[in-house]
């Protein structure tokens, strides 16, 4: 199932704040998880896409962020990358389509 773009600022927020939450789970079932295989997958990009989405939603909550762009959001590689072990890759795709074409 495809997950329907934002048709307005307070919903591409909020997309960004859950993919922020999202980060945060990860994190609390990597601490929890027994299989250190994945742990260390896990941890080649964790702290990178949870800077990364934290400084673009400060960007957008203080009035520094502009869209559309021609050009994708910095955690775009690591979505390139690890994109079938993340299990939001749906959502960070969507907010790179919606930076990059707007608003619905």
């Amino acid at each position: 199932m495809q997950m329907k773009g934002p048709t307005s600022w307070d919903e591409y927020l909020d997309l960004v704040h859950q993919a922020v939450y999202e980060v945060d789970e990860l994190r609390t079932c990597m601490m929890e998880e027994d299989d250190m295989e994945d742990t260390d997958l896990y941890n080649q990009y964790v702290g990178q896409l949870d800077v990364q989405l934290r400084e673009l939603y400060d960007a957008m909550t203080g009035g520094r962020y502009q869209f559309p762009s021609d050009a994708d959001l910095p955690f775009m590689s690591l979505v390139q990358r690890y994109g079938r072990f993340i299990p939001f890759r749906g959502l960070l795709e969507l907010i790179n389509k919606t930076h990059r074409n707007g608003l619905v």
